[in-house]
């Protein structure tokens, strides 16, 4: 499987790209602020988007849902359940720069715990990983060793947990779960650099308390 990172919007969310050698289909995890940087990246490499994938509904991480839709209508949008209500909310924006997101018409509530997503040829193992907030996800692509963690594990650090939803208690019962998974299992965050399992939980301070 291939995957491109792409940081998009003023707070640098990470996009993350994913799609089989030989394939056009493709999935578009956490589409941050910018469409269309992201749609010329796509149309530079073939590809088109078979499902958006959104770890968690916080603004900096869906941006670019509406420029998508614009273009590829009926691509679904797949969230996790306790996340539906920051999608439209007005409080869920951060002026001038992502003013607040429309609820897709095709958004899907269905990442939920233990569950599997599959589309275009690519499938990943739903986490459900409260904390950051109700309804975060990871993704987990077993057989690849990869783990997408949205905002919930970062390089040395952890998501925040002050904002509405957010718990201290339940973030650490999420990384004290995904610091169980196999040690060599790479760690895509939804901001900053790629990690592993191994290494967060040898020297990142949340994950061994």
């Amino acid at each position: 499987m291939k995957k491109k990172i792409l940081p998009l919007g003023s707070i640098a969310a990470n996009c993350i790209v994913l799609w089989n050698e030989g394939s056009s289909d493709c999935w578009i995890v956490d589409p941050g602020q910018d469409s269309g940087d992201l749609i010329a990246f796509l149309a530079e490499n073939g590809l088109t988007p078979a499902v958006i994938v959104l770890t968690h509904g916080h603004f900096d991480h869906v941006g670019a849902v509406p420029g998508l839709l614009a273009k590829w209508p009926d691509l679904p949008v797949h969230i996790g359940p306790g996340d539906v209500v920051m999608l439209g909310h007005p409080q869920n924006a951060w002026p001038p720069d992502y003013p607040r997101t429309p609820k897709p018409a095709t958004l899907v509530a269905d990442l939920t715990e233990g569950s599997t997503l599959s589309a275009g040829g690519i499938s990943a193992k739903i986490l459900s990983t409260p904390g950051h907030t109700p309804g975060s996800v990871c993704l987990f692509f077993e057989d690849e060793r990869l783990l997408l963690t949205g905002d919930t594990l970062f390089a040395g650090s952890c998501g925040r947990t002050d904002f509405p939803g957010g718990s201290m208690p339940q973030m650490k019962a999420s990384l004290k779960r995904l610091a169980a998974l196999p040690q060599d299992t790479a760690v895509i965050a939804g901001h900053g650099t790629p990690t592993s399992i191994g290494r967060e939980v040898a020297s990142n301070p949340y994950m061994m308390d």
